[in-house]
């Protein structure tokens, strides 16, 4: 009797240490989309067939750049960079749902969590400030035509594209490091198909207060920051272009603003919504829903996106087609 008591206090104390410690939940239980197993095979199929598009469109922009001499500028070292992003970002969150939808891979690590939500969130950060970056190259180019071969050099472009993926990793790490202090006591299910800030704010047993006010900073500083840098950029882009007297030339001058311009709604729309707020107060099933357009439907969207509004695309496309 004795020896049992002693097992269950021991218990408890090991309990009680694994929760002040944060790790009393080790694993979490993806909900993904509830519904009956033909919707959610149906939608796992949607979604296999989807990813496996972003990723063949944005690998062939990647080739297709790497192939064709004359798309070897600025523009389209940034366009590789992002097509480069998009297929690590839904990779990131894709599979993953796809086996949540599916019931083979519904459970996921503590650890594993925390990593998902750097990895993507990250990345969707690298993102708005290479997004800010491909703005203001459209801003020297439009604004300043004569001058942008020696401004937008070779070495300024890497240096830029480097800095946004260093501040996009390293924006994030504070704010991975704060939630992967958090405790979780249960429930273990999130109401998802991938970890995100505010399912694991939702799930936290301690003050998530500190998180919260650490995710609404680094948002208005990656975010607002880098739509603040894209706004500017087009509107000094427009009244340049409104400014020039031929109509060819200002038709010119917006097709070539007008993909860039397109990605820039639909992404930073989608990403305020999101993270720009104080707290954890949006719906989580709208969550789902928006955080489904981000990481599947926007990198599926960006090569159609450039290349049917682009004629140096199209021209390289034709090019790559007649060598064969």
């Amino acid at each position: 009797m004795l020896t049992e008591t002693f097992l269950s206090l021991q218990k408890d104390i090991n309990t009680w240490e694994d929760t002040a410690n944060g790790t009393s939940v080790e694993e979490f239980i993806l909900l993904g989309f509830p519904g009956t197993w033909h919707f959610r095979v149906s939608l796992a199929v949607v979604f296999a067939l989807m990813y496996s598009l972003a990723v063949i469109g944005n690998a062939s922009i990647i080739a297709l750049v790497w192939m064709s001499r004359n798309l070897h500028t600025p523009m389209y070292f940034f366009l590789c960079n992002l097509s480069f992003l998009e297929i690590w970002y839904t990779t990131g969150a894709v599979p993953k749902a796809i086996g949540v939808m599916m019931g083979t891979s519904q459970t996921i690590s503590f650890s594993a969590c925390i990593l998902q939500l750097f990895f993507l969130l990250s990345l969707g950060s690298t993102e708005c400030f290479l997004l800010s970056v491909m703005a203001y190259d459209r801003y020297i180019a439009i604004c300043c035509p004569l001058r942008y071969s020696s401004l937008m050099n070779s070495v300024l472009s890497a240096q830029l594209v480097l800095s946004s993926w260093l501040g996009g990793f390293l924006a994030i790490s504070l704010l991975a490091f704060l939630t992967s202090r958090l405790m979780f006591c249960g429930p273990d299910i999130i109401n998802h198909f991938l970890c995100d800030i505010d399912s694991c704010l939702a799930l936290s047993c301690s003050d998530t207060r500190s998180v919260e006010l650490a995710t609404f900073l680094v948002s208005i500083i990656v975010v607002l920051a880098s739509c603040v840098v894209t706004l500017v950029s087009y509107m000094y882009i427009i009244s340049s272009i409104l400014r020039i007297q031929s109509v060819h030339g200002r038709k010119k001058a917006f097709s070539t603003c007008s993909a860039h311009l397109s990605v820039v709604t639909i992404w930073y729309g989608s990403t305020i919504f999101l993270y720009v707020k104080p707290s954890a107060q949006n719906s989580l099933d709208l969550n789902k829903l928006v955080n489904t357009f981000n990481t599947i439907v926007t990198p599926l969207l960006n090569p159609f996106i450039y290349t049917l509004r682009n004629k140096e695309v199209k021209k390289a496309l034709e090019w790559a087609f007649q060598k064969k």
